[in-house]
């Protein structure tokens, strides 16, 4: 039998343990946009990929995309796999991807019906991009609302994405660089004979 002071210093010292002890939630999930490539020249094309990593019982979402419309134009959008990898119907929509610059409004992606959402990491949609000018351009979400399937918010972190895009080089550079090369093929050459 434990006496009164024994039994005392047992629950004083469960109690400072418990209280320094690490929180035991989840952390939040995070939404993150990945490009390929991670930078661009003007005229060429910029895939980004919209992720959601450690996610419990997706069910649906909606967010906005802001960028620079001087650098960026949005160009077409699709769904990503990560709602429908259970096999289960989806709906994906996405309200504006080119008609308002700097701007993709509402992307939506749902599961169909009274069913579990989806846990775990994956893509949610995707998104192409021209780009059409040389600088730097911060990829941000905007309106962004995620449910489970009881309709309860989940409240992902949101990222950031930062894309620098260069000019195509003039055609000096490609003539500097043609007789450079025509130099060296010359100069190897004289090497050989």
């Amino acid at each position: 039998m434990l006496s009164l002071n024994k039994w005392k210093f047992q629950a004083g010292a469960a109690l400072l343990a418990a209280a320094f002890a690490a929180p035991s939630y989840a952390a939040d999930p995070v939404l993150s946009i990945v490009a390929t490539p991670s930078s661009g020249v003007v005229g060429s094309t910029i895939e980004l990929d919209i992720r959601i990593a450690g996610v419990t019982d997706l069910h649906g979402y909606n967010f906005s995309l802001v960028f620079d419309p001087a650098y960026l134009k949005a160009t077409g959008a699709g769904e990503g796999g990560f709602l429908g990898s259970d096999g289960g119907p989806t709906d994906f929509y996405v309200a504006d991807v080119s008609g308002t610059p700097g701007l993709v409004s509402y992307v939506y992606g749902s599961k169909f019906g009274l069913v579990p959402g989806v846990s775990g990491s994956g893509s949610l949609a995707h998104l192409s991009f021209n780009v059409i000018g040389a600088g730097t351009s911060t990829l941000k979400f905007t309106d962004a609302v995620f449910l489970d399937s009881h309709l309860a918010d989940i409240t992902p972190q949101l990222s950031t994405q930062t894309l620098v895009t260069t000019a195509v080089p003039e055609p000096q550079t490609y003539l500097m660089l043609g007789v450079g090369l025509l130099g060296l093929a010359a100069l190897r050459r004289r090497r050989v004979g």
